[in-house]
């Protein structure tokens, strides 16, 4: 099949004839058919978009020419096209078997751009080929960015290490007036790319609008997806007998076709259907172009017979996608089965509920017509997309149904910064100057506040003052306590930008906020689960409007958490302040807070052991608590106090590792002072009393949570739970009462209390007890809180290890002296974590 007239010239032929249709007609005509105008037409083309199509051969300054007859010319001497960057070199592939579009690579150290001249508005194509060749290990450690006109087409990409040439193909819109393309390479170590195409193609090749559908069903209309880049991710022709991809270069799009076979799921009940031949005279206006799809791909299909065996069932196909993604999926259908029209009508469907009637009789009224039906797919929380073809109801005959082809294209919302909003690449070199100058400016400045607030430490200041906060009444939300008095926000441009993430980025992390990715939800608002471009699942924590308050909170969790990192504290991944929008992303911790696995009969119900947590996993997840605190405290020139030590911010990742959260009521103290005074924030139960009634805060406020959240841990329960007698609803006070009358058995978790340690059981309980003395300078610090912690592992590991008969060591009362809570240095006892 020969290329069709007009090849790339006829979107812009196109277009100037539908900007005539207010002429006259006769006039109009007369001109279109003069010698004079087509003249004119193909110069005027050849002045705007003279080179168009583009192939560059990156890193070479010879031609590179492919079977298909396309040639790309060496980037080293430009003449098509205008290339800015410092520090780009040139890697030669030492396999000189390779084929000749990957002997070389441009390499990019320094952001770098490529600009084409195109027409002022059009649809283009744009390629880029990667090939990770071995004998140059550094372009397997390559990540960068790459972007064009300010939309992200590429984040954090990095090119598989498996010696093989990988293209990546983006379809993109222009509507504003801009004369020229750019195309950026931003290194985070090195850029690399082997080759760039740029395809001027129709700009029907996407519609604006579809079916909006979902894994849980139909969500109205999606618009809008053409001002946004779409990435190739599918392209399908289906049906065909050979087994080899197929590329349209009749069309001179160049685009590659798979075939079906490898994604059918029911593969012996489809058929191909009979190859049919199309004639120029089957496209018929406003339906389908060889744009759309070429001649190959409507000349065949997969065809799915319904018969008495398999009449409830459906012909489906499975992609395999990313998880919270929106998707750009076109079916192309051309009836060259039937033997007359309006025989078959069936519907094609989406997962499991949502199906769309397919009639050709209605879009075509002609026989072997191409034509295409658009939808926009979204994937939530699931890394598939299912295709399927079934039969219609109100069918003539329900025998027979049909599919010729699938492209399925990720609608890409990334924004970049673009040096053409500032004058372009040519002043690239003076963007990075002032770039460089801007740092250095900033670091002086931040080397003077330093020194001032080194001298403000002999007032009594804090850094991170508290705000309004939320509370929620019941057990559920842990009771915190309101402030008496609202304290000055500071200004929220003290924030630490370089954590920022754009609102609309949140939005598709969270599927715009889906309430089935809603993971749970406290004072400050709900929290989501989420996975970021890159693959990093996290937890959106979105404050709720309708309280008005989180202000505070949300400032001083950035604060806190962009100054410090520690593997037993949740990091921050970034946060974002829009239109009145406070959001911060975490992290996810996949295994949820402490409590939940403490007293929440679904959670410990579905562990391995079917009991919940053995008591080493809770004295090893204390123990991580406790570090995380020891280095809140001792780890910055003024310690933090973290104010809010519970079980609910107690989280667990995977491997049941433990992490502190919840950093929204921090405060730092200064540890050469005895204590601040403050408001009374935290949460009922835990609360140090001393801060309670003198209002004084220091380090040791949590030293006595983290008592009451060590009886919480071994007893199971609740801190306060009203549903019990007087004398038991506050766990500190009875766990105290049955601790001194010597029956503490009697509410130790049963699911643990036949492997409990003696010794062990004894060392954690003298430790809590210490750390909840009611006068703050009796408690020890959290550096011999941990220390005892881990001093109560090794005991119940030692019992494992000897395995000692039951009756040895029977009462805890004579179990082992006190002296033994003393110090002995010791290996085993050394912490060997890293901050």
């Amino acid at each position: 099949m020969g290329p069709r007239p007009g090849g790339y010239y006829r979107p812009i032929f196109m277009n100037l004839v539908e900007s005539m249709a207010p002429w006259p007609s006769g006039l109009a005509m007369d001109l279109l058919h003069s010698p004079l105008f087509f003249f004119s037409f193909f110069l005027c083309s050849s002045l705007s978009a003279a080179q168009l199509p583009y192939f560059i051969n990156c890193g070479s300054a010879n031609n590179a020419t492919l079977s298909d007859g396309r040639t790309f010319v060496g980037d080293e001497n430009p003449r098509q096209f205008k290339f800015s960057g410092d520090r780009s070199k040139t890697l030669k592939n030492t396999n000189q078997s390779a084929e000749p579009l990957y002997q070389k690579a441009r390499v990019f150290r320094t952001p770098s751009t490529y600009q084409f001249e195109v027409p002022e508005n059009g649809t283009y194509i744009l390629r880029f080929h990667f090939y990770s060749f071995s004998s140059s290990p550094e372009l397997g450690d390559a990540q960068f960015n790459v972007s064009a006109f300010g939309h992200l087409l590429l984040s954090d990409f990095s090119v598989p290490k498996n010696d093989s040439n990988l293209i990546k193909e983006f379809i993109l819109t222009l509507k504003q007036n801009h004369p020229n393309l750019r195309i950026q390479f931003w290194p985070r170590n090195i850029a690399f790319v082997n080759a760039i195409e740029v395809i001027s193609t129709s700009q029907n090749i996407t519609e604006d609008n579809g079916p909006d559908v979902s894994p849980a069903g139909s969500r109205g209309v999606y618009s809008g997806q053409k001002s946004k880049v779409l990435e190739t991710i599918y392209r399908i022709n289906v049906g065909v007998l050979d087994k080899d991809p197929y590329v349209d270069g009749g069309t001179n799009l160049w685009r590659t076709w798979i075939p079906d076979y490898p994604f059918l799921i029911t593969k012996d009940e489809a058929t191909n259907a009979p190859p049919y031949l199309l004639t120029g005279g089957s496209w018929e206006p406003g339906l389908a172009t060889e744009y759309d799809a070429p001649d190959y791909v409507y000349e065949t299909a997969k065809m799915f017979k319904v018969t008495k065996s398999n009449v409830s069932s459906n012909l489906t196909w499975q992609f395999r996608v990313s998880k919270g993604a929106t998707y750009f999926v076109r079916a192309h259908f051309c009836d060259i089965i039937s033997l007359q029209l309006g025989l078959y009508k069936f519907n094609i469907y989406f997962y499991t509920k949502f199906g769309q009637k397919i009639d050709p009789l209605n879009t075509t009224e002609k026989l072997a017509v191409p034509f295409y039906k658009d939808f926009i797919v979204e994937s939530n929380d699931v890394d598939f997309v299912n295709v399927s073809i079934g039969p219609s109801n109100d069918s003539i005959d329900k025998t027979y149904m049909f599919l010729n082809g699938l492209e399925i294209l990720q609608i890409k919302e990334g924004v970049a910064p673009d040096p053409s909003v500032s004058g372009g690449s040519s002043h690239l070199g003076l963007i990075v100057g002032l770039v460089v100058g801007g740092v250095c400016i900033v670091a002086v400045l931040v080397g003077v506040l330093f020194v001032l607030r080194r001298k403000r430490r002999t007032k009594p200041a804090e850094l991170f003052e508290g705000g309004i906060m939320s509370f929620n009444a019941g057990i559920s939300s842990q009771n915190r306590t309101p402030d008496r008095s609202s304290s000055q926000v500071s200004s929220l441009s003290n924030l630490q930008l370089g954590l920022k993430i754009p609102f609309v980025e949140i939005q598709r992390v969270t599927n715009n906020f889906d309430p089935s990715l809603i993971i749970g939800e406290g004072g400050f608002g709900k929290v989501y689960r989420g996975t970021l471009k890159n693959g990093i699942e996290v937890a959106v924590k979105r404050s709720n409007p309708a309280h008005g308050q989180g202000l505070a909170e949300f400032q001083t969790e950035i604060m806190v958490l962009s100054k410090i990192r520690h593997c037993h504290l949740v990091s921050l991944i970034g946060y974002c302040y829009e239109g009145g929008e406070m959001i911060l992303v975490y992290e996810f911790m996949e295994k949820g807070s402490l409590r939940d696995h403490l007293y929440d009969s679904r959670v410990k119900s579905s562990s391995s052991s079917g009991v919940g947590l053995s008591w080493k996993q809770r004295l090893e997840i204390c123990i991580g608590a406790a570090k995380g605190l020891h280095y809140l405290h001792t780890g910055l020139d003024s310690g933090i106090i973290h104010r809010d030590v519970k079980s609910t911010n107690i989280l667990l990742d995977r491997n049941y590792v433990a992490k502190v959260a919840d950093f929204g009521l921090s405060r730092s103290q200064h540890l050469e002072k005895t204590h601040v005074s403050t408001e009374v924030k935290g949460t009922f139960g835990y609360l140090d009393p001393e801060y309670f009634s003198c209002l004084q805060l220091t380090e040791k406020s949590d030293v006595y949570s983290f008592g009451v959240l060590l009886l919480e841990v071994l007893c199971a329960r609740p801190v306060i739970d009203h549903s019990l007698p007087r004398m038991q609803i506050n766990l500190v006070d009875w766990g105290m009462i049955c601790y001194k009358e010597g029956h503490l058995e009697s509410i130790i978790d049963p699911s643990i209390a036949s492997e409990i340690s003696p010794n062990s059981l004894k060392k954690f309980v003298e430790t809590a007890d210490k750390c909840l003395k009611e006068c703050a300078v009796e408690r020890p610090p959290m550096a011999d809180v941990l220390w005892d912690l881990e001093y109560a592992l090794q005991l119940q590991k030692i019992v494992g290890l000897r395995n000692l008969p039951d009756d040895s060591m029977t009462d805890a009362s004579v179990s082992l002296p006190f002296h033994v809570a003393q110090r002995v240095p010791s290996a085993s006892f050394v912490d060997d974590d890293e901050d």
